[in-house]
């Protein structure tokens, strides 16, 4: 594995709430500049200094993801896990008045 590849990506939800997998520090960063500067907040300052350390190897890229976790959850991005999506599908085909 590579040193700036997380052991267990970030799911969060991009765009009209496309599930999207954060891999690595480089995905993370991205996603952290193309944030709208009119939102960014102390969150999103930490979150971004500690991908760019991580990018310089200063620090360790799940310190750089324990951060970028925090700002998605603040800004409810985290994107739910799969076999929660799954099982909420299964449950509303076998009974049509589960939304």
């Amino acid at each position: 594995m590579k040193p700036d590849m997380f052991r267990q990506p970030v799911p969060i939800l991009v765009g009209l709430g496309f599930p999207v997998e954060v891999r690595g520090v480089m995905d993370a960063y991205r996603h952290l500049s193309e944030w709208p500067a009119s939102s960014r907040d102390i969150a999103h300052s930490i979150a971004l200094k500690a991908c760019s350390a991580a990018l310089r190897g200063e620090i360790e890229a799940e310190t750089a993801r324990g951060l970028f976790a925090a700002f998605a959850e603040k800004h409810d991005l985290l994107a739910p896990e799969t076999n929660v999506i799954a099982a909420s599908r299964l449950r509303r085909d076998k009974d049509p008045h589960v939304l």
